[in-house]
């Protein structure tokens, strides 16, 4: 007989967040703005908590960290729409365009990555460098190994989510308006705008200055990506 080796736990927080994504799809109609990007977000976590069960991460407590903290700042903002309460001006754009019918899903999902990224990550890995009692550069491998993951899920999305031929005429805007955002900026921003952060963190006034310059320069680049196009 032969015996299957069971599969490494998946962390309780990452649990709990997988979940909360999982309930969303099922509340929310397939087409809504937020919808579309909870899908993309839900099977990167999905990853990320079978690659942190199995060992891949370098540090799997700060990577499992850093997921949970991160995701719960999109879910808060979710929280805070459905509550009439406002949100972050990252999230803004995406909450107040979600049903436009002349925005594609496309520009929905990196709409939401680009808040996400952008805004959120930043601040989850100072959260999570407190948590964890570690500076950034222990975190750092972790994070160009996620940063892999998320980039090749990037490239699946738009596969996946761009026009087919039959649409070329409409698409054109299109690949003009997200070929003018990349993953990889964003990452690369976000990891400047936590070590910044991480700078500032005995100035408290500074760095609340400098979190929502930063929320509103990422708010104004998804609201260029949800320009509508119909």
């Amino acid at each position: 007989m032969t015996m299957t080796r069971a599969q490494p736990a998946v962390p309780a927080g990452i649990d709990w967040v997988l979940a909360r994504m999982r309930s969303l799809e099922a509340a929310l109609p397939p087409r809504d703005g937020v919808a579309v990007f909870n899908r993309v977000y839900l099977a990167v976590t999905e990853e990320v908590g079978r690659r942190v069960a199995s060992g891949t991460f370098r540090d799997r407590k700060a990577a499992a960290e850093l997921d949970v903290r991160f995701a719960k700042r999109f879910l808060h903002a979710v929280d805070q729409a459905s509550a009439g309460r406002r949100t972050p001006a990252c999230w803004r754009p995406l909450f107040q365009l979600r049903g436009h019918p002349a925005v594609q899903p496309l520009q929905f999902a990196l709409a939401g990555i680009n808040a996400h990224i952008g805004h959120d990550l930043a601040l989850a890995l100072a959260e999570t460098c407190r948590a964890v009692d570690a500076e950034p550069r222990a975190l750092e491998a972790d994070f160009h190994r996620i940063g892999e993951l998320l980039t090749s899920m990037e490239e699946r999305i738009r596969e996946e989510l761009m026009p087919g031929p039959d649409l070329l005429d409409v698409a054109d805007p299109l690949t003009h308006l997200v070929g003018s955002w990349t993953l990889e900026a964003a990452r690369n921003a976000a990891w400047a705008s936590f070590r910044a952060l991480w700078a500032m963190r005995s100035l408290p006034d500074l760095a609340e200055e400098f979190t929502d310059r930063v929320d509103a320069s990422v708010g104004m680049v998804s609201r260029c990506l949800l320009t509508p196009l119909g």
